[in-house]
């Protein structure tokens, strides 16, 4: 067993070559061989975001606090709220984060197939970000 206390791992400001925006990540867990579960907690300034990528194994968000979207390839935008908990299935192209004048925060879950939990693509366009939202149902 090992504790990770509050406090004892520092956050670290997400990478420019696959987000938007500024984008604070603190590590939740990187477990080690053989499980393949990784999560971070994943804040997001209004604007910013993720670029387009996958999971081989699909991808758990669930927000807690805050408002942001969360796209599919081909999709119009999802507005995800605080409580809300998405499902992305394996191998599916989206990106998500805040919305425009939202800041949000979300877990992210996922897992890793040979050392690898994301694919990357290129990052997502102001135009299709600014597309607008798909109603609630």
């Amino acid at each position: 067993m090992q504790i990770f206390p509050a406090g004892s791992r520092p956050s670290r400001k997400a990478s420019e070559a696959t987000f938007t925006g500024t984008v604070w990540q603190d590590p939740i867990i990187d477990a080690p061989d053989p499980a393949r579960i990784h999560a971070l907690r994943v804040a997001f300034e209004p604007g910013a975001r993720t670029a387009w990528h996958l999971h081989p194994y699909g991808q758990t968000l669930h927000v807690t606090d805050g408002a942001g979207l969360v796209c599919m390839r081909g999709e119009a935008p999802r507005i995800i709220r605080a409580g809300d908990t998405v499902w992305i299935p394996p191998h599916a192209e989206h990106w998500h984060g805040a919305g425009p004048e939202t800041a949000m925060v979300h877990i992210a879950m996922q897992e890793s197939k040979e050392g690898s939990a994301a694919t990357w693509l290129e990052h997502v366009t102001d135009v299709d970000y600014a597309m607008a939202p798909k109603p609630d149902p």
